[in-house]
This record gives C-alpha cells, structure tokens and sequence, in this order.
C-alpha cells in the first residue's frame, strides 16, 4: 500500500514558499525552504498519523491549491502555465493552514512536534525541526514573509480550529 506523504509534503512546502517566498538571495531560499519543509512535515505527520491515513490519502489525493490561492488573492488556474496544475494538484490544504498556524507560533510548533510521538510516523524529535521551533536571527529574516502572523492569517484561519483540536488546545481555549 502507498503511504508516502513525500509528494504532499513537497507540493505544499512549495505553495508555500512560492506564495511567501524569501527575502534575500540563494541561502535566504534555502532556509525558508526548509523552514516550510519542516512545518509542512509535522503538519502533514499530525494530519495522516498513521500509515492508513496515508495510504489514502496517497490514493484519493489532497485536493489542490485552488482554494489557497482564492483565500491568498492569487491568480486563478488558467493563467497558471500547464507545468504547475500537476504539483498544484498534490497541495493539501489543511497540511498548509496547519502548516502556517506553526510557522506563526513557536510554542504551538512545539506541541506539535512533542504530539509526533503518539503517531506511527519516525522521528527524531526537536532536533529534527529545530528551524521550525526554535529559528535563529538568520531563519527568520529568511522566512520573514512566511512567518508573519497578519500575512498567513487567511491560510491559517482556514483550519486552525481543527490543528488545536488535534493538539488538544481547543477545548483549553474555548473553557
């Protein structure tokens, strides 16, 4: 059975960061690439944690971009060139809005990376996704676009209810 997030991971990672690209030259790319990579990571672990819930997804698809872009203000499919509908089409967008929701809050990033351990996917804890939750002076004027609160907001109020269900945060909230 197929159960290899790396295609949703990639394409999401990507939205992201051709949405909300860096603000500087090829390591300033690099580093909010893998700011967005790592977000995108634990996302997408929290939203498939099991190796059936990525099987199914693998097989029915995430969705696409569409409504992300529509929620961004960004151009409509038929302008896209033909080359982008297929990675579009392995955006998910519940991973990106989870996915935005940590890159804006760096104590919600460390739930999630600590609530990993309850899923079936291998990881090697914070250390793995030190960039997402503890970034440095240079990570974030890298991911300077990508980590402002006001610019994800759209994309993180799609669903950020449903990333504080998952951490267990929503009931605190709303008590």
């Amino acid at each position: 059975m197929l159960n290899d997030l790396s295609s949703l991971i990639a394409a999401t990672a990507r939205w992201l960061t051709v949405s909300y690209p860096s603000s500087g030259g090829a390591l300033a790319s690099a580093l909010c690439e893998a700011q967005a990579r790592q977000a995108v990571t634990v996302a997408a672990w929290l939203r498939y944690p099991t190796e059936i819930d990525a099987a199914l997804v693998t097989m029915a698809g995430p969705g696409g971009a569409d409504r992300l872009d529509w929620v961004t203000g960004a151009e409509q499919r038929g302008a896209l060139p033909a080359e982008d509908w297929a990675w579009r089409s392995w955006v998910d967008e519940v991973v990106a809005s989870w996915a935005a929701g940590l890159l804006t809050d760096p104590e919600l990033a460390g739930l999630a990376v600590d609530a990993l351990a309850a899923g079936e996917h291998p990881s090697a804890g914070p250390a793995e996704f030190r960039r997402l939750v503890d970034p440095d002076d240079g990570d974030r004027r890298a991911a300077a676009l990508l980590r402002h609160p006001d610019l994800l907001a759209p994309v993180t109020d799609l669903h950020h209810g449903q990333l504080l269900d998952r951490l267990g945060r929503g009931r605190a909230l709303a008590a």
